[in-house]
């Protein structure tokens, strides 16, 4: 492939609170412009389709995280240590410390326990018939999660807020950045605490983190990081998936009536509610050696910008990207990454969002929007802000 000299621009902030709020017309103007994108506003190379985006995620030799995943160095610095932002040995080190308790084996035994609690959740929100599909989508992850983690019962009412800041803070050094830091840092700070006072719950991720600490497998300073790493996307990714399952659902009342006339359909509905409306909007990565990229060089130290939402509306990659079909086989899709840095939670995020709508086509004949949605203002998480539903009990 011929080298290309002349990369297209994109001025528009892919980051004001109007393009997070709207964010699918701004990925179709820059899938228009081409397969590399230079962002004017934040210096980045964008990647705004699949196949650059697929291609990136799966060479971690080539376009590493350790330099920080984020928009801004603030960020990328306080990132040092973490699972998400490191490489190769490292990464593969700190990740096979808790891969046992995200198995499939492992999840096989808490399945009954996530049924049953998804059971209550959609039992409970029925009888109220009206609910808010943000709440709605809250209450299991925040039933599952934090226990996984080891969290304990003190100072989980702050948990979203944190988690929420922890996102903010990656993207660039913003309004939303800014005012959402202290959040940020307090999460960090109350993790330090509960790693210090040695108050992580018996049997969780916390405690192996503990005892290797202990055994001196990893660093005592990792430990409180870690514990993040796992709970903040665990908690928002899961959240976003299933407030858009509603919205979706209510959007698109023929897609209901299919998987209530074939509940075996929910996998498949849950890779295309993923693929339609991808939790993360982007991560970047950097070069660690000049390269090239479709056909355009860019030097070491590079920084890129893995649009995993756009590149799951890609047309290029997807047949009508923009129709949401339950019966499409979205099992590639980019919303839970790929490769070494694939989201190591996803099967319990499946999990959840599996049960929950299996618990809903049981008990719910329609699901109705009787308000506008409202999306929630996040650097990098899109997922509703509120979502005022009506179940109608089957």
């Amino acid at each position: 492939m011929p080298m290309l000299t002349e990369i297209p621009a994109y001025r528009p902030d892919l980051y004001s609170a109007s393009a997070i709020r709207d964010t699918h017309p701004h990925y179709a103007a820059l899938r228009e412009l081409g397969p590399v994108v230079w962002l004017s506003k934040h210096k980045v190379y964008a990647l705004p389709r699949y196949a650059e985006c697929k291609q990136v995620l799966l060479d971690d030799d080539t376009f590493v995280s350790s330099g920080g995943v984020a928009l801004n160095p603030v960020a990328n610095r306080a990132g040092q240590g973490t699972t998400l932002c490191s490489d190769g040995e490292e990464h593969a080190r700190r990740r096979s410390l808790l891969a046992h308790r995200l198995t499939p084996r492992a999840l096989r035994t808490m399945k009954d326990t996530v049924e049953q609690q998804a059971a209550t959740v959609v039992e409970a929100a029925v009888a109220r018939r009206t609910v808010d599909a943000v709440e709605f989508a809250m209450a299991l992850p925040m039933a599952v999660v934090p226990d996984l983690v080891g969290w304990p019962q003190q100072g989980r009412e702050h948990l979203l807020r944190w988690a929420g800041a922890t996102f903010d803070a990656m993207g660039p050094v913003n309004r939303q950045a800014v005012r959402t830091l202290p959040a940020a840092l307090g999460m960090l700070r109350y993790a330090r605490g509960v790693v210090r006072d040695r108050s992580v719950l018996d049997g969780s991720m916390g405690h192996d983190l503990l005892r290797a600490a202990d055994e001196g497998r990893i660093m005592p300073a990792e430990c409180a990081t870690m514990m993040i790493d796992y709970l903040a996307p665990s908690l928002d990714t899961t959240i976003s998936a299933i407030s858009s399952a509603l919205y979706l659902f209510a959007r698109h009342p023929e897609q209901w009536r299919l998987l209530k006339a074939d509940p075996d359909l929910v996998p498949k509905a849950v890779n295309e509610v993923v693929r339609y409306e991808s939790p993360i909007r982007a991560f970047s990565r950097t070069a660690a050696r000049d390269t090239e990229l479709a056909g355009i060089a860019l030097p070491k130290g590079s920084r890129v910008l893995v649009l995993y939402g756009s590149a799951n509306r890609d047309p290029l990659e997807w047949d009508d990207p923009d129709t949401f079909d339950i019966r499409r086989d979205a099992a590639r899709q980019l919303g839970f990454g790929q490769g070494a840095h694939g989201c190591a939670g996803q099967g319990l995020a499946r999990m959840e969002t599996s049960a929950i709508l299996h618990a809903l086509v049981e008990r719910v004949d329609r699901i109705e929007a009787t308000g506008p949605p409202e999306w929630a203002l996040n650097n990098v998480i899109h997922r509703l802000g509120r979502l005022p539903l009506e179940l109608i009990p089957a």
